[in-house]
């Protein structure tokens, strides 16, 4: 028999072995939750500083404003402000404005010589783009100068519609009449006068 048998009841492999596994995968699960831990409180971190500093950019512009605020003059400001109002409504006033100087130079270039006015009168239709009715009564010699006359006035584009009517002989044998039409609120609005008279 050999005597160089041992009998041990003592491991010759070290138990160690297996708690080395477990304790790999608990130091992993620690390293990640560090890993998170850090990254929290960095950003948490960054934030704060990045609210800091934005409130001082803030504060800074603030500061900016109100210097380039006092170095203009209010009251200077205020002025200007009245003196915008002020040309806002005249130009809204100047774009209403009627004159009736075009239909007078219009009756003067087509009224014949045998043909004068006696009575004058307009009116002005309502709307956005009111038309303006001229109403004139007048004496001509003859049938004939009046069916001229109405010619004349229905070649014309800024005359709309003219109507001869009531005619009537005086005890002279000169034709009474009274006569109706329209233009166009274009033709008499002061401003268009105004910017048509600058451009020649």
């Amino acid at each position: 028999m050999d005597q160089n048998f041992q009998t041990s009841f003592i491991p010759k492999k070290p138990i160690v072995k297996e708690t080395a596994t477990a304790s790999r995968s608990v130091s992993i699960w620690i390293i990640i939750s560090l890993f998170i831990l850090f990254t929290i409180l960095l950003a948490t971190g960054g934030l704060y500083f990045y609210k800091v500093v934005q409130t001082k950019n803030i504060a800074g512009l603030q500061d900016n404003l109100n210097k380039a605020k006092n170095r203009f003059e209010p009251a200077k400001i205020t002025e200007l402000q009245v003196l915008g109002k002020r040309l806002y409504a005249a130009n809204e006033l100047l774009s209403k404005h009627i004159t009736i100087v075009p239909v007078f130079d219009v009756l003067q270039q087509l009224t014949m010589k045998t043909v004068r006015y006696t009575k004058f009168g307009y009116e002005i239709g309502t709307g956005n783009s009111p038309t303006i009715n001229i109403k004139l009564s007048g004496v001509a010699i003859g049938y004939r100068a009046v069916a001229l006359q109405s010619d004349l006035f229905g070649q014309n584009k800024n005359i709309i519609d003219p109507v001869f009517s009531n005619l009537t002989l005086d005890n002279s044998g000169n034709v009474l009449f009274d006569l109706d039409f329209s233009v166009d609120p274009n033709f008499v609005n002061y401003k268009q006068i105004l910017s048509v008279q600058s451009q020649s």
